[in-house]
């Protein structure tokens, strides 16, 4: 009979230890809503138009004005949006980097950045650089994945110190470094050209009255 080697049970437990280690993946960090879905707790309206909350969705009402979050600057996190039109194309925006809380709606404009949702600018006698998951006037997508009303869509943007990227239905339709350069603005409800800071307060745009779009969810991510 063959002796039965024996290995000591510090070995055991020390091998074990480390699949374990190997096997275990880190947890991404949890979202944080912003929207609860019933009422507008931690929102704040400024500009023409109002919001509100209907059927546990944040409808938009008249404008052009801005719903943004007076919970703090946010940096360095992934921003969570899903939406949808009522028409087959309407107009709204999500505003990023604002480096103030909003007092007014076109600050904001000029000194943020507006993330935004319109699929189908030329009928308005505006360009690709308007369209849906750019960053408004500045960028040109790389893609043009946004789903007409009254599908749903997810937006999610990231603010990795000065880069901005926009995922929309999971096709990246913008990817932003501050300092990259811009076309020249050409109208001038357009924003300011300058660099924006890397943290700001976020809000939801009400266009107009023709313009109704639907917010189901508004949650943050912090970085790893």
């Amino acid at each position: 009979m063959t002796p039965r080697k024996w290995i000591p049970m510090l070995t055991v437990v020390a091998v074990s230890t480390l699949m374990a280690f190997a096997t275990a993946r880190p947890q991404a960090p949890t979202w944080k809503p912003l929207f609860n879905g019933k009422d507008l707790a931690g929102w704040k309206h400024v500009g023409p138009g109002n919001m509100t909350v209907e059927d546990g969705l944040i409808r938009t009402h008249g404008g052009m004005g801005l719903l943004y979050w007076t919970g703090g600057k946010l940096s360095n996190c992934r921003i969570r949006v899903v939406y949808k039109m009522r028409d087959f194309n309407d107009n709204s925006g999500v505003f990023i980097r604002i480096p103030l809380e909003p007092r007014e709606e076109w600050m904001p404009v000029h000194y943020g950045y507006e993330v935004q949702i319109d699929n189908h600018p030329e009928t308005s006698n505006e360009d690709e650089y308007h369209i849906t998951g750019t960053l408004y006037s500045l960028t040109r997508p790389l893609a043009k994945p946004g789903k007409p009303g009254p599908e749903w869509n997810t937006m999610v943007i990231t603010l990795d110190g000065p880069r901005t990227t926009v995922v929309l239905n999971d096709v990246t339709v913008t990817d932003y470094t501050e300092g990259q350069p811009v076309p020249e603005r050409k109208f001038n409800f357009e924003p300011q050209h300058g660099a924006r800071p890397n943290e700001g307060y976020i809000g939801l745009q009400n266009h107009s009255d023709n313009d109704i779009v639907f917010f189901k969810e508004v949650s943050v991510q912090p970085l790893k």
